[in-house]
């Protein structure tokens, strides 16, 4: 922030708002402390360094700014546009920082919920074709309801047996059991084909261990997907917390003020100087007078 303060660059910025040859044009007769008109930007800033000072503290970290101008009111805008372009500098540069830092984290969750989306729709056209929304559970029950009526076949196979030592094969009895097992026979074979076949609708979509591969894979990447998402979301808000823990400001304690007391130049300095130059002169033409004089 000092090297911007007293760079070209702040003169650049001051000069957009304030027209620094006029503000510190020749007045009468001053000739050795005005900024003369079109001068190239090398010398103007050898001249701002000179009207503009920046001290500062290592230990508070504060910056002290003194402006010198021909009145103070035109120091005081001065001061006020190099504090307003120097905020500028360090919101920019906070900000360009915290972009940086938060861009790496905003790509990782982009990319993370990118995939979870994918791993879902994936799961999803999976259920759409099978018409299960889990396999697994449903090889279950179709193992159960197998179990179940493989036991009803069994019994009424036994019932069949039995009733064939009392009765007549053409008894309606007889005839009743017969209609149940086939029923159950057909109910039976129809249900292993659909269990071992995955036959849904006439849709062959594969077997039951082809299917809960399937499944298992989308449902195991899905899973996968989410934990890297919800990695991805923490990492950005660390990353978050990070940067504005590291973020930087400017903040103006006092305010740009004006002076009450004409302080530069310093009239009795100068004077003394002038007089003390005059007489060193006027030491000097006089020995060289009388040098020449004895000479002669």
């Amino acid at each position: 922030l000092l090297d911007y303060i007293r760079s070209e660059r702040m003169i650049e910025a001051v000069s957009q708002t304030i027209d620094l040859e006029r503000a510190f044009a020749r007045r009468g007769m001053d000739f050795f402390y005005a900024l003369e008109p079109n001068l190239p930007i090398e010398e103007k800033l050898v001249y701002w360094k000179d009207m503009v000072k920046v001290d500062y503290d290592h230990t508070s970290s504060i910056l002290n700014i003194t402006v010198k101008a021909f009145d103070p009111e035109t120091a005081k805008t001065i001061a006020a546009a190099v504090i307003m372009e120097s905020e500028r500098l360090i919101n920019d540069l906070s900000l360009n920082a915290r972009n940086g830092v938060l861009k790496a984290s905003q790509d990782e969750v982009a990319l993370a919920e990118g995939r979870l989306s994918a791993a879902r729709v994936a799961l999803r056209n999976f259920r759409d074709v099978s018409q299960e929304a889990d396999p697994v559970e449903a090889a279950k029950l179709a193992a159960q309801l197998v179990g179940s009526l493989e036991q009803q076949l069994t019994q009424l196979k036994a019932e069949l047996t039995a009733a064939l030592t009392r009765m007549a094969p053409n008894s309606p009895r007889i005839r009743v059991i017969t209609t149940q097992i086939e029923s159950l026979e057909k109910q039976l074979e129809q249900e292993k084909q659909r269990f071992g076949g995955g036959n849904t609708g006439g849709n062959q979509s594969g077997d039951v261990a082809t299917r809960i591969l399937q499944y298992e894979s989308l449902e195991t990447e899905r899973e996968f997907a989410e934990k890297a998402y919800t990695a991805a979301l923490g990492g950005l808000e660390k990353a978050r917390m990070d940067a504005n823990n590291q973020q930087r400001y400017l903040a103006t304690f006092i305010e740009p003020t004006l002076s009450q007391l004409a302080q530069y130049p310093s009239r009795l300095m100068n004077v003394a100087l002038v007089f003390l130059g005059g007489l060193f002169l006027w030491g000097v033409i006089t020995m060289a007078y009388y040098n020449i004089r004895d000479r002669n």
